[in-house]
Parts: structure tokens; C-alpha cells; sequence
């Protein structure tokens, strides 16, 4: 078992978390350049894993772009601005973030708390409140907490898209060789309909 730097965010902290993965997507998008922290808040300098996911208020809103990890040994301040130029780029999902897009945007943060490899998923697995990242015959994936929710799915559901997102069997996840790692995180998003953000 393996855990992070013990962090926990106040909602200051968390919407200031969400402000600069916002400043580094614009920054990458409109001038092509990484955006420095700045002077960050104390929490900012714990290292730990963190996610960006963008998505968009267009429509259904679908996924413009996630990147992060659930481990890593930058501090969070960094972790957030990488993890937010990785998402805004053709790396993520196919099609890089253009300039016309930023206001229909809605750009959410998981700060990782802590992670457990676990050898019962089905048991030890909390929809809403457990991510999931998935390691097996060189190939991973992982998935955002708050898509179980989002969607609808079950816990084997869940794990099953996590399955499918690694590019493997969907039931994978029940081989004794597929490791599965448990995350725990903070989520802070930008409100849909604009204006303040929420903890989810």
C-alpha cells in the first residue's frame, strides 16, 4: 500500500486550484506557453497527484480533454499547470483545445489525497468517492471520481470502462495480474452555468 502527501484543500485553496489550471489552458491555447504558478498557496507546494478535466458547455458536453496522475513527485502547484496543458492538447483527446472554445469551457481539478492498490476492487471500490487507475499487460488507464455518478454506472460498470479505456478485455479488472489502484481526491469545478466553482 502506497500513499500520497496527506493534502486537503480548503475551498479558497480548491477554487485558486481551478483559477490556474484555467490560466495554464489559455496561456498553452492562445500563446502556445506554459503558465509558471506563480506565488502559490502553501497547499500548492505538497506533492502529490492531481487531474485536470475540461469538458465543454456546449451541447452534451462532451470531454475536451483530461490528463494528470494519481502519484507524482512535483509539487501540486506544477502538477495542476502540466496536467492542465497535457488536457488543452492533442494528446488528451485527439484534437487540440482552439481559441474559440475557451468561454464554452468548464474546467474541473482532482486533488489526490491518497491511493491504495487494492486486490478486491468490487469490495473496496466507493462510487463518488474513489477514482480508479488500472495497470495491466503494458497498458493503463485511468478514470475521474466523479464519473460513476455522472453517468449512472455501477461499480463493475465503472470498472469495466476503466477495462475498455486501457484498450483491454472489459472484464479484466478481475485478473489476477491486472493491478488496480484506488484514489481518493478533492474535486473543485468551475460551475456550468458559470461564475463561482463548486466542491464536488
Amino acid at each position: 500500500m502506497s500513499e500520497a502527501q496527506t493534502v486537503h484543500l480548503s475551498y479558497d485553496d480548491g477554487a485558486r486550484a481551478v483559477e490556474l489550471a484555467r490560466e495554464a489552458v489559455e496561456a498553452y491555447v492562445l500563446q502556445g506557453q506554459r503558465e509558471q504558478p506563480g506565488s502559490m498557496r502553501d497547499a500548492f507546494y505538497a506533492r502529490t497527484g492531481a487531474f485536470v478535466r475540461v469538458t465543454s458547455n456546449r451541447g452534451r458536453g462532451r470531454l475536451r480533454g483530461c490528463a494528470g496522475a494519481y502519484r507524482g513527485s512535483d509539487q501540486l502547484g506544477h502538477a495542476i499547470v502540466d496536467a492542465a496543458i497535457t488536457a488543452a492538447s492533442d494528446d488528451s483527446c485527439g484534437s487540440e483545445i482552439e481559441p474559440p472554445e475557451l468561454q464554452h469551457l468548464n474546467i474541473s481539478v482532482c486533488v489526490v489525497c491518497n491511493h491504495v492498490l487494492t486486490n478486491d476492487p468490487l469490495a473496496d471500490l466507493e462510487l463518488g468517492t474513489h477514482g480508479v487507475a488500472l495497470d495491466a499487460d503494458g497498458q493503463h488507464a485511468w478514470m475521474y471520481p466523479t464519473l460513476p455518478v455522472e453517468n449512472g454506472w455501477n461499480e463493475e460498470q465503472f470498472l469495466t470502462h476503466a477495462c475498455r479505456k486501457a484498450g483491454l478485455s472489459p472484464l479484466a479488472w478481475q485478473d489476477d495480474d491486472t493491478m488496480i489502484t484506488l484514489f481518493e481526491g478533492q474535486v473543485f469545478r468551475e460551475r456550468p452555468e458559470g461564475g463561482s466553482v463548486e466542491q464536488l
